[in-house]
């Protein structure tokens, strides 16, 4: 069987992440309206690509969320995401989306969402 190599794939930087909803199917549906297409708000998918962030997905099974997201390659994600808190009514749209999470109002999209750890690369 041949080898085939990838396509070439614009230069980009990702990041997985994971939170947990809390268990309420109700909440759990009103979760998924929220986010879907069209249902953000406008202020905070402009504040995410303002500080460099291209795409986001966020995937569901149960109540666990996983997050892709893909940003520019010289993306410092500390920075970033210091920078986005303070964007215009993230906080608001932070303490809106926490009712539905397992996380406190008070709290940063970058305290609520955990890094997570990559443990396999297909190899090229």
């Amino acid at each position: 069987m041949k080898k085939v190599d990838p396509p070439e794939c614009p230069a980009f930087r990702r990041f997985c992440k994971t939170l947990s909803l809390k268990e309420d199917a109700q909440l759990i549906e009103d979760y998924k309206k929220v986010h879907a297409p069209g249902a953000a708000w406008p202020e905070i998918t402009a504040g995410m690509r303002e500080v460099g962030i291209i795409d986001m997905e966020i995937y569901i099974l149960g109540s666990r969320l996983f997050m892709i997201m893909d940003t520019v390659p010289d993306f410092d994600h500390d920075q970033a995401m210091a920078e986005l808190a303070k964007k215009p009514r993230q906080s608001e749209w932070e303490a809106y989306v926490a009712r539905f999470q397992q996380t406190s109002s008070e709290a940063t999209a970058d305290e609520k969402w955990q890094m997570m750890e990559r443990l396999y690369k297909l190899d090229r």
